[in-house]
């Protein structure tokens, strides 16, 4: 039976570097704060608590000083930056570098929006740690959008700057930006929209990658977190494309039934999945055929 693990899955470049400088500080420390969960996967979370890592979440975080603090790929809105300064704490920035782009860029934007009485609009999930940062450029004052029907928060007689959550789909971005330019056209004298490209392309190039990678094997083991919204998002993908997809967290999962007639695996998984969690599906699968 041939097994093949997808060399484009795995962490993101953000989610890879945020890591690498936990498990720095942690060699050298012992020790780290990390300012919500680094990565949505419990296997990868238990590792790095193994090695030091303490998550905290903000409450804790505004009560603490003096100490060491690391921050995730998703960046963090001003008042987390704020809260160092006024608490004596050493944030080490592991904001993901296209999302420290796009944060600029919709501080950039916002500051047009106010003198034109425009609005800011964000495709993403209001309570998403990205979008939680990116809404805090505009002072809170940013719409969040997550389906066509909340589009009604909208003003569609004002100016609008329109960015995306990195993580979202390009599709549905593009059918979200149509519909609102339909909407500006129904109204006489629309005002102006500006959409951004703001989609992390090596997170958008995953769908179709993976949908090839499917396609090419009997069964296929999707490896994620079940937090995970790119790993829920992609699993769907895997299963439009091949009916026989499995979503697994762990390799204690795994049912030796679902091999029966197979002669290839495919093992894939999130942004947020480690390799070496998808290598160790691959050698509980081996020694299931064995």
């Amino acid at each position: 039976m041939k097994i093949e693990i997808d060399q484009e899955s795995g962490f993101c470049f953000g989610v890879e570097e945020v890591i690498k400088t936990a498990e720095d500080i942690l060699k050298k420390e012992g020790n780290l704060y990390c300012l919500g969960e680094i990565v949505h996967n419990q296997r990868e979370m238990e590792r790095l608590m193994s090695l030091g890592l303490v998550t905290i979440d903000y409450e804790t975080y505004r009560n603490i000083k003096n100490c060491k603090v690391l921050t995730r790929a998703h960046g963090e809105p001003p008042e987390t930056y704020e809260i160092a300064k006024n608490n004596n704490i050493q944030l080490i920035d592991g904001t993901c570098p296209i999302v420290d782009r796009l944060q600029k860029k919709i501080r950039t934007g916002y500051e047009k929006m106010k003198k034109t009485d425009g609005q800011v609009v964000i495709f993403g999930k209001e309570k998403h740690a990205e979008v939680i940062g990116l809404k805090g450029q505009t002072e809170g004052k940013a719409i969040v959008i997550n389906y066509l029907q909340e589009l009604d928060q909208i003003d569609f007689s004002k100016p609008i700057v329109l960015y995306s959550q990195t993580t979202r789909n390009r599709k549905e971005y593009q059918e979200l930006s149509k519909e609102i330019r339909k909407r500006i056209n129904t109204i006489e004298n629309g005002k102006e929209l500006i959409i951004n490209n703001t989609i992390c392309n090596q997170v958008a190039n995953r769908e179709q990658t993976i949908r090839e990678f499917a396609r090419n094997h009997d069964l296929v083991l999707f490896v994620s977190g079940n937090n995970s919204s790119n790993g829920k998002m992609l699993y769907q993908v895997c299963k439009e494309e091949n009916p026989n997809s499995r979503f697994i967290s762990a390799e204690s999962e795994i049912t030796k039934k679902w091999f029966d007639k197979t002669k290839s695996v495919g093992i894939c998984g999130a942004t947020s999945t480690p390799e070496w969690l998808m290598k160790n599906v691959a050698e509980k699968v081996k020694k299931l055929r064995s």
